[in-house]
């Protein structure tokens, strides 16, 4: 059975190559504005529930993985800043407090229109940041296609005081401990 990818990001792509499998990837062209009053661990299972299903839809037998994320500061959803005035407001904003990351996980089977799904939090407690610690940092890195306004995986580690949760991969926006084990159930083998 074909695995697909449900995602045209290189970070995501990336994190799927460390199992060593073959994939491909496509791109759902998912509209991914929220609902009214839709909570943010709503809001990303819908949409990955929605990415593997548009992509699960053109296919015969596959099994398809959708994924979605978004960061919430103080119960508001913050995602990508695009400008470097925005960035600074989000890092300002998440200076000495926890931003919680929730991830939405779904592997569908083209074949039987059958599908799991997960919500994975990922928290990131801040350390205090200073003007210039943000500047210095934004202009180093541009991370303005990054939710929360940082790359983890990169520079961005000199901004936290700690990480907390299952799963490092669910931060960069693909859970693979929860993927594996959705991977199994369906017999799937990774090895």
């Amino acid at each position: 059975m074909k695995l697909i990818l449900a995602s045209t990001s290189p970070f995501r792509k990336a994190i799927l190559d460390k199992l060593g499998i073959e994939f491909d990837t496509a791109s759902p062209k998912t509209d991914e504005t929220a609902l009214e009053n839709e909570a943010p661990q709503t809001l990303v299972e819908r949409l990955s529930i929605a990415k593997a299903k548009v992509i699960a839809d053109k296919v015969d037998n596959a099994l398809v993985i959708g994924s979605d994320q978004v960061s919430v500061i103080d119960g508001e959803i913050i995602g990508k800043p695009h400008t470097h005035e925005n960035a600074i407001k989000q890092l300002q904003k998440a200076s000495g407090k926890t931003v919680t990351f929730y991830t939405g996980l779904c592997l569908y089977n083209a074949a039987t229109g059958q599908y799991q799904s997960e919500v994975v939090p990922f928290d990131v407690i801040f350390r205090e940041l200073d003007d210039r610690l943000i500047n210095a940092y934004l202009k180093k890195e541009t991370p303005y296609n990054c939710a929360g306004s940082f790359k983890s995986e990169a520079l961005g580690i000199i901004l936290f005081e700690k990480l907390q949760g299952d799963d490092p991969n669910t931060l960069m926006g693909l859970p693979l401990i929860q993927l594996v084990k959705m991977l199994e159930k369906e017999n799937y083998p990774i090895i």
